[in-house]
């Protein structure tokens, strides 16, 4: 058991029978009453973020996580299959569970899969990715860095808003939190 008042962001809690990352909270000490946390949770789950409010000193399950480094290796239909670098073990993974995560997983790119007592919750990627860009508009002579933007389409199919200067086929590092340009690679 862990108190609410230990809180701190990326810490993973039980809550309600759900594994809860905690992604915001503030101690708020009101003027009149008592003391409360106000948190901002990720389910790991479902993926739904939710505001809850905990009492100050109220205890809560924490969760132990594990992340293990694998491999994305391919897609067979609405499974996608990753193997562990260690024991070369394989795991399926459903579309549902990767629905953001598909806009960036390549073949053969390494990520860490997140269990929870033997049943896996999802996957977790680097913050940045390089992709090369698939389809946008040509670039035109005199486009600056800090001119503006257009949209490229990248191989995995995510679309991210690029520089003007930025072409088809160009390897850019973009970052998977904000779907967002970076830098070229």
């Amino acid at each position: 058991m862990i108190s609410v008042n230990e809180f701190r962001t990326g810490l993973t809690i039980e809550v309600d029978g759900d594994i809860w990352r905690v992604m915001d909270f503030q101690h708020v000490k009101p003027g009149k009453g008592a003391a409360f946390v106000r948190s901002k949770l990720r389910n790991l789950r479902s993926g739904n973020v939710n505001e809850k409010t905990f009492r100050a000193g109220e205890k809560v399950e924490k969760a132990q996580i594990d992340n293990r480094k694998m491999q994305y290796l391919y897609a067979d239909g609405d499974m996608h299959v990753f193997m562990d670098n260690e024991s070369y073990e394989q795991i399926e993974l459903s579309e549902k569970q990767l629905e953001y995560e598909l806009k960036f997983l390549k073949e053969n790119m390494e990520v860490h899969v997140i269990t929870y007592k033997e049943e896996v919750l999802g996957v977790e990627l680097p913050v940045t990715v390089t992709l090369e860009v698939a389809e946008t508009e040509p670039g035109i002579k005199g486009d600056t860095a800090s001119g503006g933007s257009k949209p490229a389409k990248m191989e995995t199919g995510v679309v991210v808003q690029v520089p003007f200067f930025v072409n088809q086929g160009d390897m850019l590092i973009i970052n998977t939190e904000e779907a967002e340009y970076v830098s070229r690679a």
